[in-house]
């Protein structure tokens, strides 16, 4: 089963503050766990966003830019994105969205 934990050894050390959105391609170990999660989709569209809890999703479809603080990020399609608890953020949906998430 997929989840942080499994993630901690492929992402780079983080620590309690640290409030980036990591963003690289998965394993094939990954891709076959992240197709048992459900599935979200969103039209091209902007939008605030608060992480109550780590998200870790993969994007199927879409292209996607998330600005929160200074910072801004970009991913797309067979991206896998591991969005920290307690950021907020701001989505730009750039291209129609559909992707696999689970919320740890």
């Amino acid at each position: 089963m997929l989840s942080s934990e499994n993630l901690v050894l492929l992402r780079p050390q983080q620590n309690e503050n640290d409030m980036d959105i990591i963003v690289r391609k998965p394993t094939d170990r990954e891709i076959s766990a992240m197709k048992t999660k459900p599935v979200w989709t969103c039209d091209v569209s902007e939008f605030d966003w608060n992480y109550d809890s780590e998200e870790i999703c993969l994007l199927i479809e879409g292209e996607v830019t998330v600005n929160y603080g200074a910072k801004s990020v970009s991913f797309a399609s067979g991206d896998l994105v591991v969005f920290p608890k307690g950021l907020s953020c701001v989505w730009q949906v750039k291209k129609a969205v559909k992707k696999h998430y689970m919320f740890n």
